[in-house]
């Protein structure tokens, strides 16, 4: 099990940038695959990007190909995720999640969450 801790939100203009971090706690780190993903007032919470456990494999949303880059450092226990040219619609609280073994795209594959970092993206 690991324990996460979102990083690195805040206020920022249509087409800045932000890069959130997630450190994790505990036991095999590397053992688990990531994911970020984001939740808007109003709306469900979203896959955004993930990567496996090894880093060599990434799969990204639509909404965020070409923008948004996932990696991680295992020997720093922490993923990133790196969001360049961000929109009002970016706009959302940004979750962190680990899931033991391969990387996926379901919310509900993800059993160990952090408590979310707040992104809001002005006009």
């Amino acid at each position: 099990q690991v324990q996460l801790v979102e990083s690195g939100g805040g206020l920022v203009q249509a087409g800045g940038s932000l890069r959130l971090s997630c450190a994790a706690s505990g036991r095999s780190f590397s053992s688990y695959a990531m994911g970020w993903f984001r939740q808007a007032p109003g709306k469900e919470r979203e896959f955004v990007a993930a990567i496996s456990w090894s880093g060599g494999s990434t799969v990204y949303a639509d909404s965020a190909k070409g923008r948004f880059t996932v990696s991680r450092d295992n020997a720093k226990n922490t993923v990133y995720l790196q969001m360049n040219s961000l929109q009002p619609e970016d706009t959302a609280v940004y979750y962190c999640a680990a899931r033991f073994g391969t990387m996926g795209r379901a919310i509900s594959s993800y059993d160990q969450w952090g408590q979310g970092t707040q992104v809001t993206v002005s006009s």
